[in-house]
């Protein structure tokens, strides 16, 4: 079979997830995402999940649709491009019968992926179960075993904390203090000061200040208007002042589970023709 027949429906466009598109797509697969109607991802310029809001996308060399159904998908396929389906129950999968199918929700739990979706299904990170929810597994933690193919058990649990940068780890992260509507007031790429508000929370009782919990560079920053509940991950700090591209460019972690997907699928399929 051509790679151009071997459609591969991606359920997530977040920024892992368009790490795993971006590698799919230029080694010859047709990509489909199906993604919720309100995503929530916060490095909001290298998730081709934007798509949602603005009709289009594009990540690095990377352009994607929003297609109102299959029939406009098809034709956006045919154009080379990746097209995208508010579709976050996978309900379309019947009609189009992929080729494969690649949880990239990354919900640190199953949202209803299995095995009868595709003949090839994969899933990133914890809350899956190799062999017995999907074929393949890649574990996502970072360290030693960062894109390791497992066809048995589970992948690491989630610890909650977020991977060390320049010495930082939880810091760097921050988290709505209470439930409302976000609004920022500060854009990706920006240099924020420690303590100095990027946002604020609008509540029946007003405003709630959402303070820089370092001195930095905002890699990223929840989409303006978008509810939140309390605890809600709002923005990305990188302390590195140095890094201003890399709020515009696929990380290296999400390089490295795209090229782990492709390995997963080669592997499955060359044991199908054994």
């Amino acid at each position: 079979m051509e790679r151009s027949n071997q459609l591969i429906v991606v359920r997530g466009g977040g920024d892992l997830a368009t790490g795993v598109v971006q590698k799919l797509v230029r080694s010859g697969f047709p990509v489909l995402i199906l993604e919720t109607p309100r995503p929530a991802a916060i490095r909001r310029k290298v998730a081709l999940s934007e798509a949602v809001y603005d009709g289009t996308s594009k990540v690095e060399d990377i352009n994607c649709q929003k297609c109102a159904n299959w029939q406009e998908a098809k034709a956006v396929l045919a154009m080379q491009e990746v097209a995208l389906l508010v579709d976050p129950a996978a309900a379309c999968l019947p009609e189009i019968k992929p080729w494969a199918v690649v949880d990239a929700i990354l919900a640190k739990k199953n949202l209803g992926t299995t095995k009868v979706m595709a003949p090839k299904t994969i899933a990133l990170g914890p809350g899956f179960v190799a062999g017995q929810d999907v074929d393949i597994v890649i574990e996502t933690m970072r360290g030693h075993n960062l894109g390791r193919l497992l066809t048995a058990g589970s992948a690491q649990k989630n610890t909650g904390v977020p991977g060390l940068i320049a010495g930082f780890g939880q810091e760097r992260v921050m988290h709505a203090p209470c439930a409302g509507n976000f609004r920022a007031v500060e854009a990706i790429g920006a240099f924020v000061h420690k303590d100095t508000p990027i946002g604020f929370i609008q509540t029946g009782q007003g405003e709630v200040a959402v303070a820089a919990s370092l001195t930095g560079i905002l890699r990223g920053i929840l989409r303006a208007g978008y509810p939140v509940t309390k605890g809600f991950k709002l923005a990305d700090i990188d302390p590195r002042q140095s890094e201003y591209e890399n709020c515009f460019t696929i990380s290296d972690k999400a390089r490295c589970i795209g090229g782990a997907v492709l390995e997963a699928l080669l592997y499955l399929e060359n044991r199908e023709q054994k």
